[in-house]
């Protein structure tokens, strides 16, 4: 299973763009893929193409919930990582994943790295 964090969707959504041909390769693979809420309500504020909500909801099904659990998992990712400003949407990210035993595809790895001591699995685009 992999998750897409919303930097990855963005970019996956501009035709030629690595992202797009990484989520094309896993599409025909029949990889399992997902995206949490925390990630839909990013992708949500835009800007984005009207016609995109329905292509991610159909391609990627219903977003995954983001519970008190993953909060609480979010929280101490935030506090370990030094509570940097701008940093606490992508540690619920990667709690929800963690949770769903799921790697995270990423366009920025560098805002995430921080966390594979904690379980985070950061999916290779090239795979």
């Amino acid at each position: 299973m992999t998750h897409l964090d919303t930097s990855f969707l963005i970019r996956a959504l501009l035709a030629g763009s690595p992202e797009d041909a990484a989520l094309r390769r896993w599409l025909r693979r029949g990889d399992r893929l997902g995206i949490s809420s925390v990630t839909w309500a990013e992708f949500l504020c835009g800007p984005r193409e009207p016609n995109h909500d329905h292509f991610v909801r159909r391609v990627l099904g219903e977003p995954v919930a983001f519970t008190a659990e993953d909060a609480a998992c979010a929280a101490e990712f935030f506090r370990r990582s030094g509570r940097r400003r701008g940093t606490l949407a992508d540690c619920m990210i990667a709690a929800v994943a963690i949770r769903e035993g799921a790697a995270l595809a990423t366009a920025n790895p560098s805002d995430f790295v921080r966390l594979r001591d904690s379980g985070l699995v950061l999916m290779d685009l090239a795979a």
